[in-house]
């Protein structure tokens, strides 16, 4: 199983072979996110995660020289300010009074007011609708939430990554209840609800089922061998779930919770590259979506499992992915893809349509009313999309 571990700069998950890590090699890696540069932690040594110091060793003579330059350098464009200033003051001083007043007195013309505090997102695309949640560990409150669900009656759960902890919101955001699905050493990797309030945790490798309302456990999934890494429900009230061991697998379940396909290799297959953390989204009509985060793309399938396509790619432009971490398709077929510029959204056949501005979406699930939930780590916020 591939592991995690926080950046010591921004906070955010970074992948590494803990197994090398532990055999007396340091790996040097580099955050997605900040773009910094990382020494992976050593449990067998007890050093945590740490950022690569940078020396710069300058002799005595260069730093004579750099510190005389540098003084004609501060000092040239002060001089020149200071005489322009002198200069310019007679005829400018007008001006700047005349721009002062125009600033500071009030405008009656309405269009003038700051849209900052306004619950509207930069695109109109979508509408923020409710925005809930804070840092910290009390009720409503979150440390490191990466998972979010919704099931039929509209309950809204968030799971932190670390620690087990989940709580159960109503469709409001009232914070309802709280229950544990393990200790301060539990990894949760993905969540989801059905429509009868049944609750899917993969965890630990397996996919576990809990009551949503108040966490008894129910079970969990009988699979041959343990790799599970995310889990989603789907229209007909199975599932569809991420599997890795050796092999990057999309693995079904029917409601009954029995296996009716696998994808065997599903990203590796189609892009002749290794894939170690794979999130899916399935739609109505039962295409399932994988997103490769170290492919940085979205790979298609269809319902009887075959490769229908691929579209994102490593980059910078509309349409590309950097250091993406979530996906999830609206009842259009819309597919959405949160990562560092925030969501972007690509229509069934990976068009890209635009972006939904914000922080990264770690977690995003739609209800029935096609209304998006995401959850960005402490705090989370409904949309109102576009329909077509």
């Amino acid at each position: 199983m591939p592991q995690t571990f926080d950046c010591p700069k921004c906070g955010a998950p970074v992948p590494y072979d803990q197994a090398a890590a532990t055999a007396g090699h340091p790996q040097t890696l580099r955050c997605d996110y900040c773009h910094s540069s990382l020494i992976a932690p050593d449990e067998l040594r007890g050093q945590a995660a740490r950022i690569v110091p940078i020396h710069i060793n300058l002799g005595l003579s260069s730093k004579r020289t750099l510190s005389k330059w540098l003084w004609v350098v501060i000092l040239i464009p002060v001089l020149a300010l200071l005489i322009g200033g002198l200069a310019l003051a007679g005829v400018m001083a007008p001006v700047i009074y005349t721009i002062t007043r125009a600033v500071n007195e009030p405008s009656s013309n309405p269009r003038r007011t700051s849209n900052r505090d306004s619950n509207e997102t930069p695109n109109a695309f979508a509408n923020v609708l409710l925005k809930f949640g804070s840092e910290g560990i009390g009720p409503g409150m979150f440390t490191d939430a990466r998972s979010i669900a919704v099931d039929g009656a509209g309950r809204i759960y968030v799971g932190e990554y670390t620690g087990g902890r989940i709580q159960v919101f109503d469709p409001a955001g009232k914070f309802i209840t709280q229950w544990s699905i393990g200790d301060r050493k539990t990894i949760l990797r993905g969540l989801a609800a059905d429509r009868k309030g049944t609750v899917y945790v993969a965890s630990g490798g397996d996919i576990h089922l809990y009551r949503g309302e108040d966490g008894e456990r129910l079970g969990q999934l009988e699979y041959e061998k343990s790799g599970f890494d995310d889990v989603t429900t789907a229209a007909d009230g199975g599932l569809v779930a991420a599997w890795h061991s050796n092999r990057d697998d999309i693995v079904r379940f029917n409601s009954s919770g029995k296996v009716t396909r696998t994808i065997p290799a599903a990203i590796s297959s189609a892009s002749g590259d290794s894939e170690l953390s794979m999130r899916v989204a399935v739609d109505g009509s039962g295409n399932i979506y994988a997103l490769g985060r170290f492919n940085n793309g979205v790979f298609k399938f269809g319902p009887d499992g075959k490769f229908v396509n691929r579209f994102g790619g490593s980059g910078d432009q509309p349409g590309q992915l950097r250091a993406a971490y979530s996906i999830a398709v609206d009842g259009y077929g819309r597919v959405y893809v949160g990562d560092v510029k925030g969501i972007q959204v690509f229509d069934a056949n990976g068009r890209y349509e635009t972006v939904i501005k914000g922080g990264l979406a770690f977690g995003m699930v739609f209800n029935d009313k096609n209304e998006l939930f995401v959850i960005a780590r402490d705090k989370v916020i409904k949309y109102a999309v576009q329909s077509q």
